[in-house]
């Protein structure tokens, strides 16, 4: 087998409450569930059970979630949601519910992951592939036959794996493709990790990623890598992020609307921004 070094660990994030803005870090904590804390809440919609998604509903990207003391591998910790205005209030506070019910015009109420549960989450076939189609992502279906929610992953509230890289060198291949005018980074796609590449890596750099292991950090392996579908959220406008249709077409046209990848976790450890990301294949 060879090791080599792919870059070094640039950024990176976490999302206490699923589908809001989250936590820019300069080191996290991950097991083989994924990074502590991540993805830990979610908001349920009471009118159908789904699982709330910036897929269908993009309101949800005005608001953050952070954590006011970490959370552990053991305990919960309610995240502090912060609204655009700067008000705050946490996850856990009585009126929470009520509060965001009224703002994203649902009657939601708030809930932490549970071992086992069997959640989905609600999209609008209509809207989730926007500028790009349904059938051109799945040949067999199309705006009327796709389901309008699907599985996450059992026992979170992932969408279908449990950490997610992307590269400095696929962002910057994706702003050639759509134009300099192209307000690209790393937060349109959700990573947990971005991993500066060096400037000979280009293209879609994690194709080279699939049949290995990477290992960052502190012991932290990750495994099972696979290309990670994107969708309408890569559009939302986000803080300083515009609308911008075209980088889920550029995704479809040049790269099967697959960006980054996403992967398991085999061994646990700490990362820390800067720290060596090696690729064993």
């Amino acid at each position: 087998m060879e090791r080599r070094q792919a870059g070094t660990v640039k950024e990176l994030y976490r999302y206490p409450l699923k589908s809001m803005l989250g936590e820019r870090l300069d080191q996290f904590d991950a097991t083989r569930d994924g990074v502590i804390g991540d993805r830990a809440w979610a908001l349920i919609d009471e009118s159908d059970g789904r699982v709330m998604s910036a897929k269908k509903f993009r309101a949800m990207l005005e608001l953050r979630a952070v954590y006011d003391r970490p959370p552990t591998a053991e305990s919960t910790v309610p995240p502090k949601i912060i609204f655009p205005d700067g008000g705050s209030l946490l996850s856990d506070d009585p009126s929470a519910a009520a509060v965001l019910s009224q703002r994203l015009n649902r009657k939601l109420k708030l809930a932490s992951v549970q071992p086992a549960q069997k959640a989905r989450a609600g999209i609008d076939p209509a809207t989730i592939f926007t500028g790009v189609g349904v059938s051109r992502i799945f040949p067999n279906l199309d705006e009327t036959t796709m389901p309008p929610e699907f599985k996450l992953k059992r026992g979170t509230f992932f969408d279908s794996a449990t950490v997610h890289v992307i590269t400095t060198g696929t962002i910057a291949h994706m702003r050639t493709l759509i134009g300099a005018d192209a307000l690209i980074d790393a937060r349109r796609f959700r990573p947990n990790i971005v991993v500066e590449t060096p400037p000979e890596a280009r293209g879609f750099v994690e194709d080279g990623w699939l049949n290995g292991r990477l290992e960052v950090g502190e012991n932290l392996r990750i495994v099972s890598m696979e290309p990670a579908l994107r969708c309408v959220m890569t559009t939302h406008p986000q803080e300083d992020l515009p609308r911008d249709p075209r980088v889920l077409r550029a995704a479809a046209d040049h790269h099967r609307a697959t960006l980054g990848v996403f992967a398991s976790i085999s061994y646990p450890g700490t990362v820390r921004v800067g720290d060596p990301v090696w690729l064993v294949v």
